[in-house]
């Protein structure tokens, strides 16, 4: 998608961030209308299944109505990019764009999303804690 967008002359940070966002707003809300709740502990059984956790060797690290809080210890895209070449910083901002989507999703179920720590940008998790008022 970069490749193309900066072959056509656009600026991929300009619109990816946007797009994946919304993305993830269309993904989060069906993932409520499947499972009937807007509760974390729904977007935990819905999104972060068992298949999933080991996909990116997750630890849920706390599960409740209004908090989730995740450490994944493995991310695929991360490796993708760095196997096509990706530099640091770039997969730095790819990350950044990528992570909108779980934003957007965080959205739909009615909370928001922090990204306390991050394994493109050096860390040896990511660390998401998603929250409610």
């Amino acid at each position: 998608m970069c490749d193309e967008a900066g072959k056509r002359g656009l600026a991929w940070e300009d619109f990816g961030s946007e797009a994946i966002r919304r993305c993830g707003l269309s993904q989060g809300g069906e993932l409520v209308r499947q499972g009937g709740t807007s509760s974390l502990k729904g977007l935990r059984k819905q999104l972060f299944t068992k298949p999933a956790q080991w996909v990116f060797e997750m630890k849920i690290r706390k599960s409740t109505d209004k908090e989730l809080a995740i450490d994944f210890h493995y991310c695929p895209l991360v490796k993708a990019w760095q196997k096509a070449g990706c530099s640091d910083e770039e997969i730095r901002k790819l990350c950044d764009i990528a992570m909108c989507g779980d934003h957007g999703i965080g959205e739909a179920y009615g909370g928001r999303l922090k990204l306390l720590k991050s394994i493109a940008k050096g860390d040896d998790v990511c660390r998401l804690y998603y929250h409610k008022k």
